[in-house]
């Protein structure tokens, strides 16, 4: 009954998704389509991290090295940090892992996939024990869509073309919107990668507390953080937002000890670039299915 309900929420929201709370404690969970398969969009940015980050605890890579990285000249809405740079610059690796994650830096991004190729990271992620996340390409290809060959007051047409071109096996026409051509993960993946990070997994203790450390950080509160932050909890999450696509993964902490992970990946069939009214179905929905496994 409550499943229905939160879909019929999504629903007068122009959303579909899959949602996934995980009590990192006990392991109950509750959610729907959670195996689901879905581009990734900037979510991808985490497992990057991850990666990264093993690699410099291993002594692969050092978090010192200053790295000589081009400005991404970007002027449409939307990208940050670097992405928006005129000149070029020279960042250590340890505060590329701040821009890319906590920013949400495009162009530090692909500065560290540049380290980590794609295959690399999927590699990585499964070898620390964590399986359907697969990452086929940078950064750079969420820049390259319908919505960057229209003027701001058109990019509705982008949304109207990106709704329209997919297929009932989740292929698309755009490729970042393809399951078979993008960084894709599930709900499940996404939440199990959170609970490697925040209980004891094969992910190193370091590389975990820092990630946790950046998601705690990240400066896009506008989706899930409202429903999850408060003086008694601490909210740590990563946006993925691309055309139609609007996502959230993260970690709710208690003060009393209680630890959720939240994975919420939608999609709209609204055609605008702007929908805080869908932004706030998402929130309502994943902190009913919190409230819900609370409350046993």
């Amino acid at each position: 009954m409550l499943l229905r309900e939160l879909r019929e929420v999504l629903d007068d929201a122009g959303l579909r998704g899959s949602f996934l709370v995980r009590d990192l404690r006990s392991g109950a969970e509750i959610g729907f389509e959670t195996d689901t398969p879905w581009p990734l969009a900037s979510l991808v940015k985490v497992p990057l991290a991850v990666a990264t980050l093993t690699r410099v605890h291993r002594g692969e890579l050092d978090g010192a090295t200053a790295l000589e990285v081009q400005p991404g000249r970007v002027t449409t809405p939307g990208p940050t940090g670097l992405s928006r740079f005129r000149h070029p610059a020279r960042i250590a690796l340890d505060d590329l892992l701040y821009l890319s994650t906590s920013i949400s830096d495009n162009t530090a991004s692909d500065a560290l996939f540049a380290l980590t190729p794609p295959a690399e990271v999927t590699r990585i992620v499964r070898e620390l024990g964590v399986e359907g996340i697969v990452v086929r390409h940078l950064i750079a290809e969420l820049a390259e869509t319908p919505a960057e060959r229209f003027g701001a007051a058109d990019v509705h047409l982008a949304h109207s073309l990106a709704i329209g071109a997919g297929t009932a096996g989740r292929g698309h026409r755009i490729p970042q919107l393809d399951v078979t051509r993008a960084n894709t993960g599930s709900a499940r993946a996404c939440a199990d990668l959170l609970q490697a990070l925040w209980t004891p997994s094969k992910i190193a203790a370091e590389v975990a507390d820092r990630v946790r450390e950046l998601l705690r950080h990240h400066v896009f509160r506008q989706r899930l953080a409202p429903d999850f932050s408060s003086d008694a909890t601490v909210w740590a999450g990563k946006t993925g937002t691309l055309l139609t696509l609007r996502h959230e993964a993260g970690v709710v902490e208690h003060a009393d000890g209680g630890l959720f992970a939240v994975v919420a990946l939608t999609e709209s069939r609204v055609p605008a670039a702007h929908q805080p009214a869908a932004e706030a179905a998402m929130a309502h929905v994943a902190r009913r299915l919190r409230d819900h496994l609370r409350a046993g």
